[in-house]
């Protein structure tokens, strides 16, 4: 009885195992679908973003030697002189036409005085030398007239002669009187062309040569009192200043320079396998270190007609030694909207990344990557 019931009871407990490990199944099985779903997405995802990165490289052209440019404007005395006062500090902002600094205008204002002297002892000596022209003038019409009686002596002298009613001494001396008149007639010429010289009356010169060379030198002199004041040449912060009251400039010191942030540009210096797609008028995004997380904008200006090295100041010369080959880089100009920078934060020779959107289509991109 006992080995009987016990029979049963194993075959009870063999059934009960394997009623346990078909639901073990089932579970392992669902993770395994799980897991392969979720691998599956993740490769989708990955290929996904792996293409836009790879279209995002291509279509957009970046890189980090560029800087930021602008118009600097060297502001130099044009006379030399004492610098009397200055009204600018570093870094202020200027409009174009403003005083910047004055130079001790003492001398020139006294130069402007004796040529304004000058002009009215010229304007009263040409009345003179008018005079002696128009006395010249009578002059020649006497000696003339003398000359046209001396003639006429001749003439009757010579019928005369001939009648023998004169002797010949007598008709000597009028025939000496004519040639005396002519000779008075030439020299009374000739002094009046010299008065008319003097005055410019005659050849190409002016009628008032003597005035005309006064007043140039007046409108000198008051030109050289207006350079004692020194004006801002265009809009801009002024920088780099190196005058103080009390200093003595020379013509052409530089003085300072005004920086004018209204009219920025970036020069990027691309390498020249990256200008495949590049042309003038696309878009530009481009960050700027000092301002992280703040993107500015612009487009593509132009492009420059050559290399940086081929205008360096010792171009390689490359028919010498042996050549390597090294990839060269081209500066592009960009200009920037000024909308995105309406503060001025950009300064001249910052570091920027400008992003350039060559404007290349998916299928123009996918047809290069096409190896067939």
């Amino acid at each position: 009885m006992t080995t009987e019931q016990e029979l049963p009871d194993r075959g009870e407990n063999r059934e009960a195992p394997s009623a346990q490990t078909a639901p073990q199944g089932k579970g392992s099985g669902g993770k395994r679908r799980r897991a392969g779903i979720f691998l599956l997405i993740l490769f989708v995802v990955g290929a996904v973003i792996g293409l836009r990165w790879l279209v995002h490289g291509i279509t957009y052209i970046s890189t980090d030697n560029a800087f930021v440019e602008s118009h600097i404007h060297a502001v130099s005395s044009r006379v030399p002189g004492t610098v009397a006062a200055v009204y600018v500090t570093d870094n202020q902002a200027v409009k174009k036409g403003d005083l910047l600094a004055e130079l001790d205008p003492s001398d020139y204002r006294t130069r402007v005085s004796e040529a304004t002297a000058a002009l009215a002892m010229a304007r009263n000596e040409t009345s003179g030398d008018y005079a002696q022209v128009e006395a010249a003038r009578a002059a020649v019409d006497h000696a003339r007239a003398r000359l046209a009686q001396a003639d006429l002596d001749l003439t009757r002298g010579t019928a005369l002669l001939a009648k023998e009613v004169i002797p010949r001494e007598q008709f000597d001396r009028l025939e000496t009187a004519k040639r005396v008149a002519v000779a008075q007639v030439r020299e009374a010429e000739e002094q009046m062309r010299k008065a008319q010289a003097e005055i410019g009356l005659s050849g190409s010169g002016s009628r008032e040569a003597r005035v005309a060379l006064r007043d140039a030198q007046l409108a000198t002199a008051s030109l050289n009192l207006s350079y004692t004041k020194i004006l801002a040449p265009a809009d801009g912060y002024v920088t780099r200043k190196s005058v103080e009251p009390g200093n003595t400039v020379q013509a052409g010191q530089p003085l300072m320079a005004v920086v004018d942030l209204d009219d920025v540009w970036i020069t990027a210096n691309y390498k020249e396998s990256q200008l495949t797609h590049m042309k003038p008028g696309q878009k530009v995004t481009f960050t700027v270190d000092a301002y992280p997380g703040r993107t500015f904008s612009g487009r593509i200006d132009s492009i420059m007609a050559g290399t940086g090295a081929a205008f360096s100041l010792l171009p390689p010369e490359n028919a010498t030694g042996n050549y390597v080959k090294v990839v060269q880089r081209v500066p592009v100009k960009i200009a920037v909207d000024r909308a995105s920078d309406p503060g001025h934060l950009l300064r001249v020779g910052m570091s920027v990344v400008p992003s350039v959107d060559v404007e290349r289509s998916l299928g123009d991109i996918l047809h290069g990557l096409w190896p067939f």
